[in-house]
């Protein structure tokens, strides 16, 4: 008996193998592409708010070297300059600085409150001004003026007490006993956002423990604010 001949056998596979072909080379490629995509996005450009490198920083109880930075009047400043402190409020801060402005009257507030008991504070500017022209020292003199800051602040210009001290952030707390040993590293107090809404208030704890021959309590908090801007 002769049986009927179906061409759909012929037609279905020349047509539908030639499609999955398509296809399989389609998705690879496609793979390929999202692979390269996924590379790209993997290798970020360098962030000016990152550390580029790993320089040994500060931790708590060690002994901080003294340095010698250049102050908005021109002159130089140091650390030994302080005859009577019994203890050095060190803030790397700016004048860009969301943060650093928000703070800015808090730092002011923590000299005058403890600038006459021995706890100066010693305000750094470590930006790169090539990154952030707000953060100059012509644009440090005026905010100096403008505020009428009765503390130091100071051009770290190298940014090699920035990197030695190994801060990070503006603002950045490192509270130093009189024999330049590091007692405080971290934030001002626990509310970057709103000064009435303060809870803790780190360095002025930690300076009043100081005081009291006390150990810190609370010596290590994050520092909060923006990432200082390192020379590229």
């Amino acid at each position: 008996m002769k049986k009927n001949f179906n061409p759909f056998f012929i037609i279905f596979p020349a047509i539908f193998i030639p499609l999955i072909a398509v296809f399989i080379v389609f998705s690879n490629k496609k793979n390929k592409t999202s692979d390269k995509e996924a590379q790209k996005s993997a290798i970020k450009a360098p962030n000016p708010s990152e550390r580029l490198d790993a320089p040994a920083s500060y931790q708590i109880g060690d002994q901080a070297e003294d340095f010698s930075l250049k102050n908005v009047d021109g002159k130089k400043v140091a650390l030994k300059d302080y005859k009577n402190a019994k203890g050095y409020i060190v803030i790397f801060t700016c004048n860009h600085c969301p943060y650093a402005k928000t703070y800015e009257d808090r730092i002011i507030a923590l000299h005058k409150d403890f600038e006459a008991q021995g706890y100066p504070v010693v305000a750094i500017n470590p930006n790169d001004p090539q990154i952030q022209p707000d953060d100059s020292f012509e644009k440090m003199q005026e905010r100096a003026k403008e505020k009428s800051y009765a503390f130091a602040y100071l051009f770290d210009e190298t940014q090699a007490t920035a990197q030695k001290f190994g801060a990070t952030k503006t603002p950045h707390v490192f509270l130093l006993d009189n024999t330049l040993k590091v007692r405080y590293i971290g934030a001002i107090d626990d509310n970057a956002q709103d000064a009435q809404q303060v809870s803790k208030f780190y360095v002025k704890e930690a300076i009043k423990e100081l005081q009291k021959g006390e150990p810190v309590t609370i010596a290590n908090t994050k520092a909060v604010g923006c990432g200082i801007k390192w020379k590229q």
